[in-house]
Parts: structure tokens; sequence; C-alpha cells
């Protein structure tokens, strides 16, 4: 099972909130928007070539599974800025880490074929549908805290802990449903942030 945890701060520069808020797109967005997108091209031609592989030999390349797991973790640290959940800058590179989270995925050592093949067919049915309508309400939500959570970090330099926590499982939630779509997991997303 996934495991996706982000370090609450005790305090959150206001400078920065204010920098990455007016200037963020240019420096932070734009520049890693620029390279993720071409090794997230190269991670979509891995999955298609990883279902291929799964549906002969029933288990995800290891090589593939780390390659997307890399690209996961350098979107996390963009988004974690963009939310205004961490402070710092996001470091380029799919080896670099970030002490702000914890993103964990164990490797399957075996997936269903059967499973697999019913995702690619159906999978828009009985899972992009029931979890992408929740996640429009929930996003909605997120991005309420996330505009309070930015006057709280302006004027006190704390962002409330239950709503950093909300966001938080708002991404958590996101992240298995693209395991689950990406054909990295055999376990069901569950309906929940938690």
């Amino acid at each position: 099972m996934m495991t996706f945890n982000v370090k609450h701060q005790e305090s959150y520069s206001s400078s920065e909130l204010l920098l990455r808020s007016f200037f963020g797109y240019f420096y932070i967005v734009l520049p890693h928007a620029f390279i993720f997108m071409f090794l997230a091209l190269w991670g979509s031609i891995l999955t298609f070539i990883s279902w291929l592989i799964i549906m002969f030999t029933g288990s995800y390349p290891e090589s593939f599974f780390e390659y997307q797991v890399k690209l996961m973790k350098w979107s996390t640290r963009v988004n974690l800025r963009v939310y205004n959940l961490a402070d710092g800058y996001p470091s380029f590179g799919l080896e670099s880490e970030d002490s702000a989270f914890t993103l964990e995925i164990p490797y399957p050592e075996n997936l269903s074929r059967s499973t697999q093949l019913i995702k690619l067919l159906f999978g828009a049915f009985y899972v992009i549908i029931p979890h992408g309508f929740l996640l429009l309400f929930r996003g909605i939500a997120t991005m309420f805290l996330w505009i309070l959570g930015w006057w709280a970090v302006l004027f006190t330099g704390k962002f409330p802990e239950s709503w950093h926590e909300f966001i938080v499982g708002t991404m958590r939630w996101g992240l298995r449903v693209q395991l689950y779509m990406g054909y990295m997991t055999d376990d069901y997303p569950p309906f929940s942030g938690k």
C-alpha cells in the first residue's frame, strides 16, 4: 500500500508565499513543466509497454516502475510549492529528494492480468467516473482551503494543520487513482484521502 505524508512546518515564510504567488508561474511552474513534459511523455510510453509486458508476464518491469515513481515524486515536489504546503524551491531531476514529504510505493511482484485488462476496457466507468466525480468536489473544497491557507500564512506565518491535512489527503487520493490506472497496483483506490 502506498504511503504519502507531507511534513507540516511549524512556520511558513510570508515572503516566499508572496514570491511564489506573483512569480511562481515563471520561476517554478514553467521551467519544471517544460522538462517534465518530455519525461512524462516517455512515462506514458513506458506505461503502454508495461501493460503489454504485464499481460505476458504478470509483472511490471521494475526499472519502468521506478521511473514512474520518480516522476510522481517530481510532480509532488512542485505541487507542494504550488499549494503552499512547503517552502523552498523544488529541485529538478528524477534522482532528487525532498525532505518536505515521503512517498513510498512498494513494487508489486505480481499483478493480475485480468485486472489490467478490466482496467483498460472499463476503468473509465468504475474508477475514473466515480473517483473523478468525488475528487471534483473535494478539489473545490481544496481550492477554498488553499485560498484561506494563503491568507493564514500571509498574516500569521502558519498553515492550519487540519487544512494542510485535507489538501494532502486530496493529493494522496489522486496519487492512489493514478497508481491504479497506471497499472502499478491491483489495489482499488479507497474513496478517501486518509
